[in-house]
């Protein structure tokens, strides 16, 4: 049991100084294994990070009482999921991993991953967060992913072909109706004229009555036509504006950022290299230097509309747009994060949403414009397309923004 726990403990302290290195843009291989070894939690941090906040600290003091305090682990995971309960992250701007969080993370793995499924219930705090970390920090091969189970997510029956059925039935209701009131109006009207046209026999002249009946019945049909026509167009208009709102129209994409660097000409600006599988490389620009640096974008995997007509922003080329969620005051913004075991270049799905994507967007007809409105990510966090989830042959696509537009 204590070689165990002792091979832990350097487990623990290889990754952290793996990842604290990858985190701040340092080369790992300068720290030395012998020296991971022979450093406790504190000193190995204090080599790597050279920070004085008071909240670091106590995150790398809890971390040293972890491993230092046998017995009271669960004691240590109890506050720590109470304190997970009401953020994303330890400490930072809403979602983005700070040192913190990596060095808690490292020292607690090895812990929880030994916990049965029953134990592990009792924090479901520490695993959301551990979750979210080990997807988009790199801890090194020295850490396995620990397994979450999540609850599996049952998208609603979309309404949309309900409503084209009663959309549908009340069109033919109304032809239907228009056509049973002209034969009602052509009965009426045709007794009223033999009621005014009797005479007696000596005065009626049979050849000229006929006629009149006639062209009365030819009045009565050619009015009644253009009210048919009219009803036969009215669907057909709003079929077209739908199919304009229809997110089937969309070349959504997982993607894998292969590099990242800074825009030349603009501070607010980042430059992506994506790989879609199949030697497929896309360039795209995204607005994203305010809220991460280039390193923490490369090795991400992202959602991005892949068939948006290619274009310079600042006279960068880029061909795609990487979809972020976003709270409502735009403070926090984050790309989508497609689940593990997503494939590469694989075509996010919507339930119900079944047509063919158009080669490239036309911007005069502003499709992103109708269709935006309706993205959103739902109070777990899924991404949704007017409550749909986006949906990728490993489960849907998701943010640790819940509540939130996706643009």
């Amino acid at each position: 049991m204590a070689a165990a726990a002792a091979e832990d403990s350097a487990g623990a302290k290889r990754a952290m100084a793996y990842a604290l290195c990858k985190h701040l843009g340092l080369d790992p291989s300068t720290i030395s294994s012998t020296g991971i070894e022979e450093s406790d939690i504190a000193t190995l941090f204090s080599h790597i990070v050279k920070s004085t906040q008071d909240e670091v600290k106590k995150w790398v003091e809890f971390s040293s009482n972890f491993v230092g305090k046998c017995g009271e682990q669960h004691v240590l995971l109890s506050n720590l999921n109470q304190d997970l309960s009401q953020k994303s992250v330890l400490l930072g701007n809403g979602f983005k991993p700070s040192v913190a969080d990596i060095v808690v993370f490292a020292t607690v793995h090895f812990f929880v991953g030994h916990l049965g499924e029953n134990e592990l219930q009792k924090y479901p705090h520490i695993l959301r967060w551990m979750d979210y970390l080990q997807n988009i920090v790199d801890f090194g091969t020295t850490v396995q992913k620990i397994n979450v189970n999540k609850s599996v997510f049952k998208p609603p029956a979309h309404p949309k072909k309900a409503d084209k059925g009663d959309a549908d039935s009340s069109s033919k209701k109304v032809v239907s109706g228009q056509k049973n009131a002209g034969k009602l109006d052509a009965s009426v009207d045709s007794k009223k004229a033999a009621v005014e046209n009797k005479a007696p026999e000596s005065k009626v002249n049979p050849t000229s009555a006929k006629p009149s009946g006639d062209k009365k019945k030819t009045q009565d049909k050619s009015a009644g036509k253009p009210n048919e026509v009219v009803a036969d167009k009215a669907p057909q208009k709003t079929s077209e504006k739908d199919s304009e709102c229809n997110v089937s129209i969309l070349n959504i994409q997982v993607g894998l950022i292969r590099k990242a660097w800074k825009h030349p000409s603009a501070d607010s600006l980042l430059v992506e290299e994506i790989y879609l599988g199949d030697g497929n490389v896309r360039q795209v620009v995204s607005g994203l230097a305010k809220y991460f640096s280039p390193e923490e974008l490369v090795n991400r995997s992202v959602v991005l509309i892949t068939n948006v007509k290619p274009g310079k922003l600042r006279d960068v080329m880029s061909a795609g747009l990487v979809l972020c969620a976003s709270n409502q005051d735009h403070t926090v913004v984050e790309p989508l994060i497609p689940p593990e075991g997503a494939k590469l270049g694989e075509r996010i799905s919507f339930e119900g949403f079944d047509g063919k994507p158009e080669d490239v967007l036309n911007p005069k007809k502003k499709q992103l414009d109708k269709i935006t409105p309706d993205l959103h990510t739902d109070v777990n966090g899924i991404a949704t397309f007017r409550g749909i989830p986006f949906t990728t042959s490993a489960g849907p696509c998701r943010s640790s923004v819940p509540n939130a537009s996706i643009k």
